[in-house]
């Protein structure tokens, strides 16, 4: 058994929500314009947890203020006030903050929390947050769970003031699989990694002993399907993370490469070369029944599914350059979605259905962009001279994905989808082909 993986460790339970949470119309939701640029930050203050009486050698209460203060600047939608200048200090969760207090210095949000550490290494946390201006509460909830578990805590915490405020979805409480990159160009070692969104909690999935690429997690279940050199032949694995098993999906002598999950964790969707070209693949995980989706003379490769399973997204040369086409998922309805110049590749769909997310290359730069599924709407949010391989954060308003400049190492980039809040992933040295989990449960 891996120890780090959060299933095993992790025992979490949303006990109540509690106290009286503000009318809607009392507190306005940012509205995040995806075409009109960044919202101007919110400043909101979060006080360190109160601990109490109990022993708090970690410091538990503090730590986990900075990590929400963290989570919720990294959006770019919140501006975190610095604790020096609170007038009032961790106001208690029991009792109505002095609003007037959190006025004077413009906090427009105010989070407090209580951590009760137990006996039998487990804690308890409350947290409140409160609309200044109106001077009302508008969520207030409790959990418990083994005092090891404080960052996902927090994390959670952080997905529920996201959510409270903005009326999206929260995408905190996930994790990250990717390639982490070592050793000289002549002997690159590439090993499967995984780690917190935040880049905490870091372990190494393989030994390096041999090249692995392109992970995808599962929207179901606790495995990654990924690319290896492993025994020789580039093969689709399945990696099982609470126990570490991998197993090749097919056996054989032909590459097959480029594999992403249905929405409902029961099928794969990959490459598989054909004498020189490739086509793309559908194989149910528990029959291993194949179906060969494409049939064209052209590098048919990157597959993603819709959100709703009926339809796929893949790149292909089969018009004389990399473009980008939607097929049904019987493989009928072929349509090129993709005309603008220059090359794309790597397209995945976004959960919401509502955009496709891709890898641009054009005189002589990369760039990641978005477009509908129709082809529509096209957007370019970055541009470098080496940006590639886009994943979604679960929520769909947030893009990660790796650069690399000349003579460099590869490292994660991460963009939302107005293009302005663009920030380097902290806490990960040299890393390439990002995947995002879905919401952790």
């Amino acid at each position: 058994m891996i120890a780090f993986v959060h299933r095993a460790l992790v025992s979490m339970l949303c006990v109540c929500a509690f106290g009286l949470a503000a009318p809607k119309a009392a507190w306005a939701a940012l509205e995040v314009d995806i075409t009109q640029g960044v919202v101007q930050p919110m400043p909101l203050a979060v006080t360190d947890f109160d601990v109490g009486e109990t022993p708090d050698p970690q410091q538990i209460g503090k730590q986990m203020a900075e990590v929400i203060r963290a989570d919720l600047e990294r959006s770019g939608l919140f501006r975190s006030l610095n604790p020096e200048a609170f007038v009032e200090q961790s106001p208690s969760v029991d009792v109505q903050p002095r609003f007037v207090d959190w006025r004077a210095i413009k906090a427009q949000a105010l989070i407090n929390g209580r951590v009760q550490i137990l006996d039998d290494n487990r804690m308890q946390v409350e947290f409140r947050l409160w609309d200044v201006y109106a001077g009302q509460q508008m969520v207030g909830l409790q959990f418990a769970a083994r005092t090891e578990s404080w960052r996902r805590i927090a994390h959670k915490i952080a997905d529920a003031v996201y959510e409270r405020i903005t009326g999206e979805s929260g995408y905190f409480d996930t994790r990250i699989v990717f390639i982490a990159e070592s050793g000289g160009r002549a002997k690159r070692v590439k090993r499967l990694a995984i780690m917190d969104q935040d880049g905490a909690n870091l372990t190494y999935l393989t030994d390096g002993s041999y090249t692995v690429l392109t992970p995808r997690f599962s929207p179901t279940q606790q495995q990654i399907t990924y690319m290896s050199y492993r025994g020789g032949v580039p093969r689709v694995y399945l990696f099982d993370i609470e126990t570490g098993r991998q197993e090749a999906i097919q056996s054989g002598s032909r590459m097959t490469f480029a594999p992403r999950f249905a929405p409902d964790g029961k099928a794969v969707v990959y490459s598989q070369e054909q004498g020189g070209d490739s086509d793309v693949f559908l194989m149910d995980l528990r029959s291993h029944k194949r179906v060969q989706l494409t049939r064209s003379p052209a590098i048919d490769t990157s597959p993603s599914f819709s959100p709703d399973g009926k339809r796929i997204v893949f790149n292909s040369d089969r018009g004389g350059s990399p473009q980008l086409y939607v097929m049904n998922i019987d493989g009928s309805g072929v349509k090129r979605i993709s005309f603008g110049s220059g090359s794309y590749m790597t397209p995945v769909w976004s959960p919401r259905g509502d955009l496709i997310a891709f890898t641009k290359q054009r005189a002589g730069k990369f760039h990641i962009g978005v477009m509908r599924p129709d082809g529509s709407g096209e957007r370019i949010l970055t541009t470098s001279y080496l940006d590639e391989g886009p994943t979604w954060a679960p929520n769909g308003r947030v893009l990660m994905f790796f650069r690399e400049n000349p003579g460099g190492d590869p490292y994660l980039m991460q963009v939302d989808l107005t293009g302005k809040n663009l920030q380097r992933v902290k806490g990960v040295g040299a890393a390439s082909d990002p995947a995002w989990s879905p919401l952790l449960n």
